[in-house]
């Protein structure tokens, strides 16, 4: 039995990292749930002058969390904030209390999901999939003030 390999590659590409800039987002969020970040950061792209690099976001918090996630049917992300919750529910019997019971299962999420992501810059534009987009995930029940740092390494010709 053969199995036949389907794969394309582009040639690489080679740039000299000359640039590095930061900036810090700051979000309020609504309480439990996602928060899109995707244009704030094309906006922060754009705003550097970026050509070909990277983008870190790094969410200065444990009890939130990133996340690249698909932007085309909101039902994707109720389900996983019920995937989330029944990983770490309220109800676990968590040493950890001393801001609510939201406080220890919103620090199980954090582990479980991502504090920072890293999404390539090509040609000036953030080179995620069509379905797909960044996320603030907020893993308390109340509104809080976010900190994202956001990060570009690379080229700006």
């Amino acid at each position: 039995m053969r199995s036949e390999k389907h794969l394309t590659r582009s040639a690489p590409s080679t740039i000299q990292a000359a640039s590095i800039s930061t900036a810090l987002l700051t979000v309020s969020t609504a309480g439990r749930g996602f928060t899109d970040l995707t244009a704030e950061a094309a906006k922060f792209i754009n705003e550097a002058q970026a050509r070909e690099g990277a983008l870190t976001l790094f969410i200065r918090h444990t009890s939130a969390s990133l996340t690249i996630q698909e932007n085309a049917d909101p039902s994707v992300l109720v389900d996983l904030t019920t995937a989330l919750s029944r990983l770490a529910p309220e109800n676990a019997g968590w040493t950890h209390d001393t801001e609510g019971p939201d406080d220890m299962p919103a620090h199980v999420k954090t582990m479980l999901t991502q504090t920072s992501l890293q999404v390539p810059v090509l040609n000036g534009k953030l080179a995620l999939g069509t379905w797909q987009a960044i996320y603030l995930v907020e893993h308390r029940a109340r509104p809080h003030r976010r900190e994202i740092v956001l990060q570009f390494i690379g080229s700006n010709q």
